[in-house]
């Protein structure tokens, strides 16, 4: 593999990812890992991490896979403390691990279940970002890199209230930390997601193949994500390439958020000619 332009170069650097098993997180940690990061992988799965760090430690980088349930601040505080020991530093944090998609209409979903999504979302979110955010303000410097979805952007309907109700806080936590924290070092932005493929979607498809197409309709590219979509973006904006880059909500979304509601465009579902 040839040696990364030296703005994109993370050798030297601790990068803390979760969610690294699968989908989004593990794509983010092997990006960061072919550009010389070496890793902390979380998640609850601790096959799938293990698996993640084999790959990443094949290229050469150190990984350490440490289970964690990131709606737990006990749980997040005692990995950060790993992570001082094991590296004594964070360069990078990103968030990708959530929790479970409740859906339903939103005049009978259950309190709790708002809850759960605020706790694993929000909370737990803001508790990584507090921890990464300590030291990296002690150091001078560092990037953090939350997973939003368009749900916290721009309304889906069809049941997901709970869910884009935290991942709208996520946003806006984006924002105000990368206002408080622009000018000591730290940068603070977030990619914002369309429908990028992984085993739950793929569930979903399967008891649904109408919902493909639905989604398909929003997304002017014509096909849905993959992982690996979101490895330039992540790499990017880990790096020196994005030093004067903070709060900013990047899409990496096929153009959904750009195009209207009714829009239609060559190739999408219904559409010929």
């Amino acid at each position: 593999m040839a040696d990364p332009h030296p703005l994109f170069d993370l050798s030297g650097r601790v990068a803390l990812v979760s969610g690294a098993a699968q989908g989004v997180g593990r794509a983010m940690s092997l990006a960061f890992a072919e550009v010389g990061a070496d890793l902390m992988l979380a998640d609850l799965n601790e096959e799938g991490a293990s698996q993640t760090a084999r790959e990443i430690e094949a290229m050469g980088r150190r990984a350490i896979p440490v289970r964690c349930d990131v709606s737990a601040p006990d749980q997040i505080r005692s990995m950060f403390a790993r992570l001082d020991s094991e590296f004594g530093r964070i360069d990078v944090l990103a968030n990708v691990a959530g929790g479970e998609v409740s859906l339903g209409p939103p005049e009978d979903a259950d309190l709790d279940t708002v809850g759960a999504s605020m706790q694993s979302l929000v909370i737990g979110r803001f508790c990584c970002c507090q921890e990464a955010g300590r030291r990296m303000l002690s150091a001078g410097k560092g990037s953090i890199i939350n997973i939003v979805s368009i749900a916290g952007l721009t309304a889906l309907g069809r049941g997901h209230t709970p869910y884009s109700m935290a991942m709208g806080g996520v946003a806006q936590m984006t924002r105000e930390l990368s206002t408080e924290w622009a000018s000591r070092g730290v940068r603070v932005n977030a990619i914002v997601l369309a429908q990028v493929l992984n085993p739950m979607l793929k569930e979903r498809i399967e008891a649904d193949p109408r919902m493909e197409e639905q989604w398909l309709r929003g997304i002017a590219m014509g096909r849905l994500g993959e992982p690996e979509d979101v490895k330039g973006a992540a790499v990017f904006l880990a790096s020196d390439a994005a030093q004067w880059v903070t709060g900013v909500l990047l899409p990496m979304d096929g153009g959904n958020l750009a195009m209207n509601a009714g829009a239609t465009y060559p190739g999408g579902p219904g559409i010929t000619g």
